[in-house]
């Protein structure tokens, strides 16, 4: 009791999946306003961290169905709150892309790469750090999607590849940490004209340029432009303009487990043990920032160098803690409420913006 004191918000097991997005859905708008978001459940296997964060599991594999929209959880409804927030504003004003990757064992897999026969198959990628000190994934695929139907056919393609093991604790237990990456790019003008979307007969008018600029085959092929905008890449052909990028990082951890309840053997058991350590440096990680201490660990593992950006960058944290109710998994209930609390800790100061230019006077 003592624990949930320090948290925002408690749920019990009767509030909707309505209630929480209820909750999480102000924290978007963000996006649009030049800020970075994650949101990660946490919590030990069989909690409830992929129903919230995706919604119901139907035989191992995930479905999002108009039918069930109630039980939805954060990442579709995530994302048709973004695309909603977006079809408010004039268009041409954004470029949306996604990336799936999942942390298996240590090593991060693309979900959404394709072999030449446009099948998709998990490739093993790297993390680096750039020279600006940010996390990268070079060659990580990146598709353009144009509306929340889209995202969802793709996120779903991800999910085919994630790795799954049935343990006595959990039927289709997640053997791997998914982190499903939504990145926004406003298209904004030179500093004399404003941002796109505040004059919308530009943003025709750019749009009608480029598609005179381009041939055919190439403003059909989606990789490359968008019917709410022409690709940014066009757009440069045609006009000085700037990019800011923001990103909506959704992660579904894989769960903290005890051997002795899961009762895996063989690879599975190796799974656990690469589970249990990625999860202990993603607490170290958060316990160095709360501290200020000048050395943070974040590669200590792939998954929090990965999330590096969102953990200790400029994003805004939510994490959703999810307990088991069981006084049998009272320890591992205990052991998610001391995780919460060490990211309650984490002082930021003020979370930094990405500016948008102003527009010069009189122009």
């Amino acid at each position: 009791v003592n624990h949930c004191t320090l948290f925002l918000r408690v749920y019990d097991d009767l509030e909707s999946q309505d209630a929480v997005f209820a909750d999480v859905a102000p924290l978007l708008t963000s996006l649009l306003d030049g800020y970075n978001v994650c949101i990660m459940a946490y919590g030990q296997t069989g909690s409830g961290k992929t129903y919230t964060m995706l919604g119901p599991q139907l035989e191992g594999n995930i479905a999002f169905s108009i039918e069930e929209q109630s039980e939805l959880g954060i990442i579709p409804r995530a994302s048709q709150e973004v695309f909603r927030l977006i079809s408010e504003k004039p268009p041409g004003s954004y470029w949306v892309e996604v990336s799936v990757v999942e942390v298996y064992n240590n090593e991060i897999f693309d979900l959404l790469a394709k072999d030449s026969y446009g099948k998709v198959f998990g490739v093993r990628r790297d993390v680096v750090t750039t020279r600006e000190g940010k996390s990268d994934v070079p060659l990580l695929t990146h598709e353009t999607v144009e509306n929340a139907s889209e995202f969802l056919h793709l996120v779903n393609k991800g999910l085919q590849l994630r790795v799954t093991h049935p343990t006595l604790v959990h039927a289709h237990s997640s053997r791997s940490h998914l982190v499903v990456t939504l990145t926004i790019t406003t298209v904004v003008l030179g500093d004399n004209f404003g941002t796109l979307w505040e004059n919308e007969q530009t943003s025709q008018r750019l749009n009608k340029e480029a598609s005179c600029t381009f041939p055919q085959k190439v403003r059909d092929n989606k990789s490359t432009s968008s019917s709410r905008a022409s690709s940014p890449v066009q757009l440069e052909a045609t006009v000085k303009m700037k990019q800011v990028k923001t990103r909506l990082q959704l992660v579904d951890l894989a769960g903290s487990e005890c051997v002795g309840m899961s009762g895996v053997t063989g690879a599975a058991l190796r799974e656990t043990s690469f589970i249990n350590r990625s999860l202990s440096a993603l607490a170290d990680v958060l316990g160095a920032i709360a501290e200020q201490r000048a050395h943070i660990p974040y590669r200590n593992s792939k998954l929090t160098h990965l999330l590096q950006d969102s953990v200790g960058g400029d994003a805004k944290l939510l994490v959703m803690l999810c307990i088991s109710p069981g006084q049998k998994y009272l320890t591992e209930s205990i052991q998610s409420l001391g995780f919460g609390t060490r990211a309650q800790q984490v002082q930021r100061g003020q979370v930094k913006k990405k500016n948008f230019p102003v527009p010069s006077k009189g122009k």
